[in-house]
């Protein structure tokens, strides 16, 4: 099962007592408490501190520990029994939108990579990384930055050039066919929000959300929301107040 761990209150972001709070999601005790041990003893002021606040062995437990939690990272393993690093990903990003998923894993193939980062990871690493690596992408994380193990980004930056390089038939007007609520969720698609971001933003709901994303994927001939943010960002949709 699940285990909450330190849950004492901490004053907020950018407070004497910043914490970054993390959840630990493996399914290996030993890899757990390695990195729980590791994370904790990291005290490198001005930076804010790592507390680990609770620890699952599967992507069921890690849902339900994000959901109560409300963690500022889940560092999550991707193959797990039963639910899935990229399934709990997808939950925890729709549960707990302040969430930030960092996938840690020794996977790094494209059917590995990319259906983790379609599911809102903002993170992926693997378990090669040095340890003070490992804390440094954390913290990267933390403050809003996307953290990619070199080899992973290169997958995505070669999938991104053929994507370019590929020949697609596109109308003379690219968002023509869509209306103006729907260009101003891919707007906020390619500015990185998930679905429930764009709900609150637009003040809609989140089913609502899904249907307009899924009318933007099919007027455009797109598979995907990654697909849809590369769309918008070639042809120049402003995005930069987002």
């Amino acid at each position: 099962m699940g285990a909450d761990l330190l849950s004492k209150p901490v004053s907020g972001p950018g407070g004497p007592e910043e914490r970054i709070r993390v959840i630990i999601v493996d399914d290996h005790a030993v890899v757990r408490q390695g990195l729980r041990t590791f994370l904790e003893l990291q005290d490198d002021p001005p930076a804010p501190a790592i507390q680990v606040v609770g620890e699952a062995a599967n992507g069921v437990e890690a849902v339900d520990l994000a959901h109560r939690l409300k963690p500022d990272i889940v560092l999550l393993d991707l193959v797990m029994p039963g639910l899935d690093g990229v399934q709990a990903t997808a939950r925890i990003v729709e549960m707990s939108p302040h969430s930030k998923v960092v996938i840690l894993t020794s996977f790094g193939e494209e059917d590995k990579v990319f259906p983790a980062i379609r599911a809102g990871a903002q993170g992926y690493l693997l378990k090669d990384i040095a340890p003070d690596e490992l804390v440094r992408a954390v913290r990267a994380v933390y403050l809003g930055q996307v953290q990619l193990h070199p080899d992973v980004a290169k997958k995505l930056m070669s999938a991104v050039a053929e994507q370019e390089e590929a020949p697609v038939s596109q109308p003379a007007a690219p968002f023509a066919e869509l209306t103006e609520r729907e260009t101003e969720v891919l707007r906020l698609i390619a500015g990185g929000l998930n679905n429930r971001e764009i709900a609150d933003r637009l003040v809609i709901s989140g089913k609502t959300v899904k249907t307009h994303v899924s009318s933007i994927l099919s007027k455009l001939h797109l598979q995907d929301r990654t697909q849809a943010a590369i769309y918008a960002l070639r042809h120049d949709l402003d995005v930069d107040e987002v």
